[in-house]
């Protein structure tokens, strides 16, 4: 339940900013940047203020349904905190992002790949502590045919994945030092991580079925 209120009270404030600012803002809002941090894409005033708000609270009610619907909601239980964790550091990222999104409009101009970067790392590498300590379940960690039918392969797959994933997120903070490599540092790594995983948890789930 604290959890619920303390992202509860971020959406709010999400909401709060963006009543505030409606007057100032213009008619279409920048939302959307280019690997270059170019500006090529916009919204109109009312969507680009509101969206974000509305995605996370809709985000929200999704991540407090899971541990409810989950055929295997007991096993979510046994990591349970970690995904609570997870839960109010993706509310904060698009916080953040929404946040960048209204100083850009407001005339605050700055290097927003430069700014992206650090929590997209920090996220990528949360996702890997909480894909390592995942229990088989039907919505969280890395789910595929192998790893739901078997906890074997989902336990040593998860592990893996986890460890490739907060790689890709330290990988993805270079972006920092090599702007110009920054959404390949991003990109790259999170989805071989991403191929690999799946790729391995086929052959291992073969490999334990041989064994039989």
């Amino acid at each position: 339940m604290k959890i619920e209120i303390i992202t509860l009270i971020i959406i709010l404030i999400s909401f709060l900013i963006g009543i505030y600012f409606y007057p100032q803002m213009p008619e279409e809002i920048a939302s959307h940047w280019n690997a270059q941090g170019q500006v090529n894409g916009y919204m109109p005033k009312l969507w680009g203020l509101f969206f974000m708000p509305v995605i996370s609270l809709i985000l929200l009610a999704f991540f407090i349904l899971i541990p409810k619907i989950d055929p295997l909601k007991e096993n979510i239980k046994k990591f349970r905190k970690y995904f609570d964790i997870f839960v109010i550091i993706i509310i904060l990222f698009l916080f953040y992002i929404y946040l960048l999104t209204i100083l850009w409009n407001l005339g605050i101009r700055f290097e927003i790949t430069q700014l992206i970067i650090p929590p997209i790392g920090i996220l990528f590498f949360y996702a890997g502590v909480l894909t390592e300590n995942s229990k088989r379940n039907w919505f969280i960690g890395i789910r595929t045919p192998w790893t739901i039918s078997n906890e074997k392969v989902w336990n040593e797959t998860n592990r893996l994945g986890g460890k490739l994933f907060k790689i890709s997120g330290l990988i993805a903070l270079l972006g920092i030092l090599f702007q110009d490599y920054a959404i390949l540092l991003v990109i790259i790594p999170i989805v071989l991580a991403s191929v690999y995983t799946f790729i391995f948890s086929y052959y291992e789930y073969n490999r334990l079925k041989r064994r039989k």
